[in-house]
């Protein structure tokens, strides 16, 4: 059987940009037959993360992401059905999910590294595995939970950077429902900003694209910043932390602004910004 997968191609440097040309779609030709042990699936959904950035390079910088290796088939979060099986706890036409999921369009896996998945839980919609019950949505939470000290009816002010993006939407809507009593979101397009607040439960919304981000968090945030979920780094954590309280907390969820530089992670706060985070005792801690 004729097959079809996506290969990385050629690596963009640590300070390159991403492009097209470093993957390449090719065919190949899957075996007929399966050993004990394994299925053959069809590959229905796969995650394209931000933390796949890391995996174009040699290095990842993280011992627990491993790189992709060239004109090989790149991975990640996948759910899919299975067409045959030979694993004692699948049958055919199960749906299973997997972090290390080929991008093939149908492949042979060891059934030891799949998970199944129930449709009913999520009213049909199975690409929600791989997002607010997934990877994102765990990572939202357990972030919040051991990283935010949020502590419920304390009036306390959450910002989230990245807000419209997977862990972000989800932030917003953990930091509400733990307690926290105002949430900003910061994103990149007005339809973006209306989804947070129309949509979402965010309060209020602040497009780094228009007028200034340090002005925008002064007015929507008049109390100072007690929490920050942030998704990006760069020239917006370094405002947002400037306003961040005494003994405030910042959960470290990504650095997107940062993956295509050859930086440390997490990356090194300015001088001056560390300065005041030294001096406000403001934590600054990886998501678990």
């Amino acid at each position: 059987m004729i097959v079809q997968r996506v290969v990385l191609n050629s690596r963009p440097g640590k300070n390159g940009n991403p492009v097209a040309e470093n993957f390449r779609v090719e065919e190949v030709n899957l075996p007929d037959n399966i050993n004990e042990g394994q299925v053959q699936v069809r590959t229905l959904y796969l995650s394209v993360d931000p933390y796949m950035r890391c995996r174009m390079n040699e290095d990842t910088g993280s011992d627990y992401i491993s790189p992709w290796q060239l004109s090989q088939v790149v991975d990640g979060g996948g759910i899919g059905i299975i067409e045959e099986s030979k694993h004692t706890n699948f049958t055919k036409g199960d749906f299973v999910t997997s972090f290390y999921w080929p991008w093939q369009t149908k492949v042979i896996l060891d059934g030891n590294i799949l998970e199944k998945v129930d449709p009913q839980l999520v009213d049909g919609h199975l690409s929600y595995f791989l997002g607010a019950i997934g990877m994102p949505g765990l990572t939202s939470l357990i972030g919040i939970q051991e990283k935010g000290h949020i502590t419920a009816e304390s009036n306390q002010t959450m910002v989230v950077s990245g807000a419209a993006g997977a862990c972000g939407s989800l932030a917003g809507q953990i930091g509400h429902l733990m307690g926290c009593s105002r949430v900003v979101g910061i994103c990149g397009t007005p339809e973006k900003c209306l989804l947070l607040t129309s949509e979402l439960g965010f309060d209020a919304a602040i497009n780094y694209k228009e007028g200034s981000v340090a002005e925008q968090l002064r007015e929507l945030c008049p109390s100072g910043v007690d929490v920050y979920f942030d998704n990006v780094g760069g020239d917006i954590s370094d405002t947002v932390i400037s306003q961040m309280n005494q003994n405030s907390h910042i959960i470290l969820c990504g650095q997107i602004s940062q993956y295509n530089k050859d930086v440390p992670y997490p990356p090194p706060l300015p001088s001056a910004v560390e300065a005041i985070r030294k001096e406000r005792n403001i934590t600054r801690s990886k998501r678990l």
